[in-house]
């Protein structure tokens, strides 16, 4: 009896064949991507904070220098996460990273304001292209362990985050800014060549035309508003962590170095969540919706516990209740957008979400500034965790409990 011929099935988006579990190896220098841009953003941030004076930067010069990484990303991401979709993530992924090392090595020339300046620039252009093609390449090589997978991609970031400000400081202590230039330059030369040799080559899927008015109804989907502002909220609590975390042990009175330690606390924790949370969502023990709402949740009671109860000991414990909510939220969101969004255009969704991270990411120590400027610092955290809270609650109102396939 003659059987039914199967039906083909759609090319894989996984790791070619030979590659051990869901593109392991694969994935493995994207990691060192994601490191790259947090390495590359922290430690010339937190260089400049301890520097500034030794190097003769006033404050306006100072805010310059610390704002053109951000800007360039706001502006430049979604435009080459959508360059990822139309000639390949890997192109834009290595051609990222060589323009990193390059603008790196400008910075390795002194230590004027000009210098400095267009490193930071070119460091910020460089990101925006690497940052969102990875990630977009992170969602099609992982499979169905997409949550894993991006939680071991974030734990990564976070530990540039960690390492950052302390390489950064140990560097700039050996031989100043050039030698922290020339140590990132040599980072992302070795993340490039990395990725050219090990990355496989994915194909570029045939997308159809979309109108102006496809659109603006694919940025107003729910799947993609809701788990993006879920990354805003998260990622504008680690801003205002980076800055307002140390000023507060400042004026309880602890020493600098116990003060900056708490933010290492906050980036381990996150670090070391990460990777759980998303193979916990990946074997379906959580969902997008009930893991996001729980992470937001620990970042609001981590946040108005500093704001109501300010001490050396809560400062510590809410590091560590905070970083664990920042590495819940993180994996899911961006697993829950690569689920939902179909492969041919996921680079310009990874580029508009990190965007929105980017958002999150100003506006949470700009609120919290500003409160706290005409207030105090305990109403600006307040505020913050009254907005992530009210956010929490959209998320669980409107994420949905399930997603749709890819298609």
């Amino acid at each position: 009896m003659n059987r039914p011929a199967k039906p083909k099935s759609a090319p894989t988006l996984t790791a070619p064949a030979g590659v051990a579990g869901p593109a392991r190896w694969a994935l493995a220098p994207l990691y060192a991507a994601g490191f790259t841009t947090a390495f590359g953003a922290h430690s010339i941030a937190a260089g400049l904070g301890a520097e500034s004076g030794g190097i003769g930067l006033g404050l306006l010069t100072f805010g310059i220098l610390l704002a053109l990484y951000d800007v360039a990303e706001v502006i430049l991401k979604p435009i080459f996460g959508s360059l990822s979709d139309r000639i390949g993530a890997k192109p834009v992924i290595v051609a990222g990273l060589a323009a990193f090392t390059l603008a790196s090595l400008v910075g390795t020339l002194g230590t004027t304001p000009l210098i400095l300046g267009l490193a930071r620039l070119g460091q910020g252009a460089a990101a925006s292209a690497f940052s969102p093609a990875s990630s977009a390449a992170v969602a099609r090589l992982a499979g169905p362990a997409v949550g894993s997978y991006f939680g071991k991609y974030g734990s990564w970031k976070s530990m540039g985050y960690v390492l950052g400000p302390l390489l950064g400081a140990a560097l700039i202590w050996v031989g100043g800014f050039p030698a922290l230039f020339l140590a990132m330059a040599i980072v992302a030369a070795a993340a490039a060549v990395w990725t050219w040799i090990a990355m496989p080559d994915l194909p570029v899927l045939p997308r159809p035309r979309y109108t102006v008015a496809d659109l603006v109804r694919q940025s107003t989907e729910r799947s993609f508003l809701v788990p993006t502002l879920a990354l805003a909220a998260a990622t504008s609590a680690l801003g205002v962590a980076v800055g307002f975390l140390p000023l507060l042990g400042t004026e309880l009175r602890m020493p600098v170095g116990a003060s900056m330690a708490v933010v290492a606390i906050l980036a381990l924790s996150s670090s070391l969540t990460q990777p759980l949370a998303g193979r916990l969502r990946d074997r379906g023990q959580i969902s997008s919706r009930s893991g996001i709402g729980w992470g937001l949740a620990l970042v609001v009671v981590g946040v108005a516990t500093l704001a109501l109860v300010p001490t050396p000991f809560t400062l510590y414990v809410s590091a560590v209740v905070i970083g664990c909510g920042i590495g819940i939220t993180t994996p899911l969101g961006f697993a829950h957008l690569a689920a939902t969004t179909p492969p041919e255009r996921i680079g310009r969704t990874m580029g508009s979400a990190e965007l929105g991270r980017e958002a999150g990411d100003a506006g949470g120590p700009l609120i919290v500034g500003v409160i706290a400027s005409s207030v105090s610092l305990a109403a600006g955290l307040g505020t913050l965790a009254f907005l992530i809270a009210a956010i929490a609650v959209v998320c669980v109102a409107f994420l949905g409990h399930g997603t749709r396939p890819r298609t």
